[in-house]
């Protein structure tokens, strides 16, 4: 077992970050903001963080697992629609968010930043520095919440799947977040020299843990996630709605009502000294 270290500051901004969601909800929604930061905290400080900081690839492997695809939805579902509104209704927020909220750009988003966390340079500086090492947990968190928006269609004003196409995201999303699991499987040296203490803690070698990281990958992601896209079809079939139909959210409409509002507006300014009509044709 690594030494105790408290982490006194990233578990005070735990804390506070996870008092302000908890009040700032109720009901149910309550409970799935308490249980996310309960189970971020677990995986994020002493021991389960150390070990996955600085001794063991599967262990780190499994953290990443627990906080996108269990911490993420819970976070996303426990946050009102209103807040998600107030939270995503600037200007350069909306226009991230939007374009994130893609299928699409959500996977690409995903792959290339949740690979570049797993690089060899990435790893081996955060199991020796505090500061990478809290940028990288953000950076995995945010890769979550990427996925799970086009999933679960909570954000307003972006594209809402149908239960045929949220289920087969899902499918698609497995293989986006087991994209280093064939290297690790298939590796016959060490990929990380800066995790070190295996065999000590674990009694295991260091390739065998990084082979063992990419089977805990492959069956971590595909078991959870296959599993929800049938659960999502399922649920539509047995609803009697409409699998191949987008629903549509009146949060979604005011979104829309406010961006076509900041589009007159930008048109307004451009065209202010040109006299060129009335504004953009609808």
């Amino acid at each position: 077992m690594p030494p105790f270290n408290p982490h006194p500051v990233l578990a005070a901004v735990l804390v506070a970050l996870a008092v302000w969601h908890v009040r700032s909800v109720a009901g149910e929604s309550r409970r799935r903001a308490l249980l996310a930061w309960i189970v971020l905290a677990l995986v994020t400080l002493w021991p389960i963080g150390d070990l996955a900081s600085s001794v063991s690839l599967s262990i780190a492997t499994a953290q990443r697992l627990v906080i996108m695809l269990g911490v993420a939805p819970l976070l996303l579902t426990s946050t009102s629609t209103l807040q998600l509104v107030r939270l995503t209704r600037p200007a350069p927020v909306d226009a991230v968010t939007r374009r994130l909220a893609h299928p699409g750009a959500a996977l690409v988003f995903v792959t290339l930043v949740g690979t570049v966390t797993l690089s060899t340079p990435v790893v081996d500086e955060g199991a020796h520095s505090s500061l990478v090492r809290a940028a990288t947990l953000l950076l995995v968190l945010l890769c979550g919440i990427v996925l799970w928006v086009p999933a679960l269609g909570v954000l307003p004003g972006a594209r809402r799947l149908s239960p045929v196409g949220r289920a087969g995201f899902l499918f698609a999303s497995s293989l986006v977040v087991t994209s280093m699991s064939f290297v690790w499987i298939f590796s016959t040296h060490s990929l990380y020299p800066a995790l070190h203490g295996q065999e000590a803690l674990l009694h295991v070698t260091p390739v065998f843990d990084q082979q063992l990281a990419g089977f805990v990958a492959k069956l971590g992601a595909f078991i959870p996630m296959w599993s929800a896209s049938f659960v999502v079809f399922s649920r539509a079939v047995d609803a009697g709605d409409h699998v191949e139909e987008s629903p549509l959210h009146w949060a979604d409409v005011e979104r829309q009502l406010l961006r076509v509002d900041r589009q007159r507006a930008r048109w307004s300014r451009r065209h202010a000294n040109t006299g060129e009509g009335a504004g953009p044709q609808e």
